[in-house]
């Protein structure tokens, strides 16, 4: 079944889960599904399926970078089905900590 255009997920939409549940000091957000045109999970509208976010945020403090992860995936998870195919996760302790 393919997941039609109006309901994929967004850089914004994601963005603002983030800030939402995690608190970001830092947070960058990109689409990066036209890089991925032709491979596994990526869709024909070019966009909605393969994010890099790159976050840093005071919740990671005394957390191991798996945990970090899980963190950003457990806030995401509901995107998963809605065309979310792969997310690339740079999450970094806040400056400071």
């Amino acid at each position: 079944m393919t997941t039609p255009v109006t309901s994929l997920p967004t850089a914004e939409l994601l963005a603002q889960r983030l800030r939402e549940r995690l608190a970001p000091v830092l947070l960058e957000v990109l689409d990066e599904s036209r890089q991925h045109a032709g491979h596994v999970g990526a869709n024909a509208s070019g966009f909605g399926s393969h994010f890099r976010v790159r976050i840093a945020s005071a919740l990671f403090i005394g957390k191991s970078p798996v945990a970090r992860h899980r963190l950003v995936y457990d806030a995401l998870s509901d995107f998963m089905d809605r065309g979310l195919h792969a997310l690339a996760i740079e999450a970094q302790l806040p400056p400071h900590s």
